[in-house]
């Protein structure tokens, strides 16, 4: 057999190196031809004339409707508030001397003309003493002068006597009765010093921690010795930078509580005021979950403050099971009004885009229609839609993110809500912007 020549030597390897690619080219063109008869059946599956039909029953979005629904609504104004007594007295000493006793409980409700310490009375009872010797001194005094006096008008009716005596007797007898007036009113006056050696309650309250031991010396600027045991921060022992009380007394039933609303939301709260009408005030705890007491709008500052735009108000509570305490920071929520036949739906079914907020409402066919509508107050998790929907349509309120207008929806249940409705807001806004943001 004659050797190959050069030419068909050549051709045999150049055949061996295309025969991979044509195995590659036959496995593209297999796995192509599976996944279309894996779709051709898939597709046949989902019902007769798959095309245009089928996939439009695959895109059906599920979704949770609500019903909107007309109620009333209360419009609540909330702030931040201080609690304050309705009373705070400072009691001091009313006259100086030795602190013989500390007659009250730290921390404990007095009443109105309790004892509560005593100063040394025994100086007190000198000069009460001493007063009524002097006027028992002066009343025989002008006793005297006025048994002279008579009998020399006697005499001078009789002319033993010359005018002149009567005239000066006359005078004795006045310059005495004046004498035993101020007499009279010294005695009086250490009487007062006296009772005021009794340190009583001036009103009503829960008593403050103890300023002042027994057995220091107390003036009328204050205490000069300085209880130890204060936690007050005041200056210890007689160096003290201002007059110490005896105790501080806070009136809590009833009690007050302060906070600022912007000018704005304020007009409607004067008007009931100048009324005569007290907006519901409810006091809320720093959680804002929990609600401590119930009460009234007492007064309105006189200005609006120039610095923050706000104006201070004053609500007052019974406070009947002490939940409010002095200085206690407190959420305030104030009844501005309430809003009849108020058209309701679920805050979440509020979206907002380009044009402003907007609804998708359920019609004929679950064919949802997109709906610009404008919101008013939220309560409770709801909010009020003042324009552009219905009592009785249903709203879409879960699975706003890809839906169109016009699109078909699946309404299935609601999911269980894992929290606690929000609490009461007078603008729709934080509604709105609590929800969604989807722009169309």
């Amino acid at each position: 057999m004659p050797d190959p020549t050069p030419e068909s030597a050549s051709v045999v390897p150049a055949a061996r190196r295309r025969w991979p690619w044509l195995v590659v080219l036959l496995a593209l063109l297999a796995a192509g031809g599976g996944v279309w008869w894996y779709s051709a059946r898939h597709g046949a599956a989902g019902g007769p004339g798959m095309g245009r039909r089928g996939f439009a029953a695959s895109a059906q979005a599920a979704v949770t409707a609500a019903v909107a629904r007309e109620q009333t609504v209360p419009v609540w104004l909330t702030a931040l508030g201080t609690v304050t007594p309705h009373t705070l007295a400072s009691v001091m000493p009313r006259v100086s001397g030795l602190l013989l006793s500390v007659d009250f409980h730290q921390g404990q409700k007095v009443r109105a003309g309790q004892l509560l310490a005593t100063i040394d009375p025994r100086p007190f009872r000198i000069a009460v003493e001493q007063a009524t010797a002097q006027r028992e001194q002066t009343a025989a005094q002008l006793a005297g002068a006025r048994r002279d006096l008579a009998r020399y008008e006697t005499l001078l009716a009789q002319d033993s006597v010359s005018a002149q005596q009567v005239s000066d007797q006359r005078a004795t007898v006045a310059q005495l009765q004046a004498q035993l007036d101020a007499n009279t009113a010294a005695l009086d006056n250490a009487r007062l010093q006296l009772q005021w050696t009794r340190i009583t309650a001036p009103v009503s309250g829960i008593a403050g921690l103890r300023q002042v031991d027994p057995g220091n010396m107390v003036g009328t600027s204050g205490a000069v010795g300085v209880s130890s045991s204060t936690s007050t921060g005041s200056a210890q022992g007689s160096g003290s930078a201002g007059p110490t009380p005896i105790v501080t007394i806070a009136q809590v039933q009833p009690i007050e509580v302060t906070f600022a609303l912007p000018q704005a939301q304020v007009a409607q709260l004067l008007q009931q005021l100048g009324a005569g009408q007290h907006a519901l005030v409810q006091a809320w705890d720093a959680s804002d979950s929990r609600m401590l007491a119930q009460g009234t709008l007492l007064a309105a500052d006189n200005q609006i403050s120039t610095s923050t735009g706000t104006l201070a108000l004053r609500a007052r509570f019974d406070n009947a099971g002490l939940t409010l305490y002095p200085n206690q920071f407190v959420n305030v929520r104030v009844l501005e009004q309430r809003i009849a036949h108020a058209v309701m739906v679920p805050s979440t079914a509020l979206a907002v885009g380009a044009g402003g907020d907007y609804v998708y409402v359920i019609g004929a066919g679950d064919k949802v229609q997109l709906r610009h509508v404008r919101a008013g107050v939220a309560w409770q998790g709801m909010t009020q839609v003042v324009s552009g929907l219905r009592p009785g349509e249903r709203v879409v309120t879960a699975g706003l993110d890809h839906l169109r207008d016009g699109a078909s929806v699946r309404v299935v249940p609601a999911q269980p809500a894992s929290g606690a409705a929000a609490p009461a807001s007078r603008p729709a806004a934080r509604a709105s912007a609590r929800a969604t943001s989807r722009a169309r």
